[in-house]
């Protein structure tokens, strides 16, 4: 039976080698979502539009929210909120959709030699445009209503790396639990929304008591909300020591991902 390496170097390596592929995967990917529709490609900016058209609406105006530690203006908890959406969004997508790559993709199955390892990737770079996107909408209201953004806005792909490796790991891990157990999609498609209350996402950190900060810090996007929006709003620097820890755990559970994915694929095609 064809045994898979597991070694991390493998990774890289496959990625590198692949990486023609991988990229027209990717593109084919994002063109085919809005294929047949009117719009085509522009529903990818449209949607943020009009999120943060909505969320400025209902927060600043009908519930009257003002963050924590801010100025207290009507467009200043949109403008938080929509930055920490942007990192949960790309987690959920990918954790929405891991369960049924390989359920989804039956005829790259019984092709011995396509790499199945890409799948994963794939989804999250059309995660990854969608968030570019959506960064880009978020960039234009800022500088229509403050101007020039920070200069510590340039650091926002820097936070996200940790997070990257994180959700690769853990896509790879459901990509093939999927196979095994139908009811994974199920299990995940419930906890993505209960995650996102978990997480600072729709308030500051340091609004809740000390007891329950440590909960909300096992979430696996806090660090990095947290820190998007310190780059992206109030213009300050990444927490090094935070984000080096956060990088070690997270090339961990990049690691063991594909560790599982690898130990498990051989029985894709006789399972689908």
């Amino acid at each position: 039976m064809q045994k898979f390496p597991i070694s991390p170097v493998v990774i890289i390596a496959s990625l590198w080698a692949n990486r023609n592929l991988l990229a027209g995967l990717i593109r084919r990917e994002i063109i085919g979502r809005y294929k047949g529709s009117v719009l085509g490609i522009l529903w990818s900016l449209f949607n943020p539009v009009l999120m943060l058209a909505v969320y400025t609406f209902f927060f600043s105006v009908i519930f009257q929210a003002r963050w924590l530690g801010g100025s207290g203006s009507k467009t200043e908890f949109a403008l938080i909120l929509f930055a920490g959406l942007l990192v949960f969004n790309f987690f959920a997508e990918c954790m929405n959709r891991a369960p049924s790559l390989i359920v989804s993709n039956v005829n790259y199955v019984k092709k011995i030699i396509f790499p199945l390892e890409l799948l994963p990737v794939v989804a999250m770079g059309s995660a990854g445009f969608h968030l570019l996107v959506s960064f880009l909408v978020w960039l234009g209201f800022y500088v229509v209503i403050f101007g020039a953004p920070h200069a510590e806005t340039l650091l926002f792909p820097v936070v996200l790396v940790p997070l990257v490796l994180f959700t690769l790991g853990v896509t790879w891990l459901l990509a093939s639990l999927g196979v095994y157990l139908r009811d994974v999609s199920q299990v995940v498609g419930s906890l993505v929304p209960v995650l996102m209350f978990l997480s600072p996402v729709f308030y500051p950190l340091k609004s809740l008591p000390e007891e329950f900060r440590a909960v909300v810090h096992l979430s696996p996007i806090t660090v990095a909300v947290e820190q998007a929006r310190e780059v992206m709003y109030w213009g300050g620097s990444v927490d090094w020591l935070i984000w080096g820890v956060y990088l070690g755990i997270s090339g961990i559970v990049a690691w063991l991902g594909f560790v599982w994915f690898q130990k498990t694929r051989k029985g894709f095609a006789d399972v689908l």
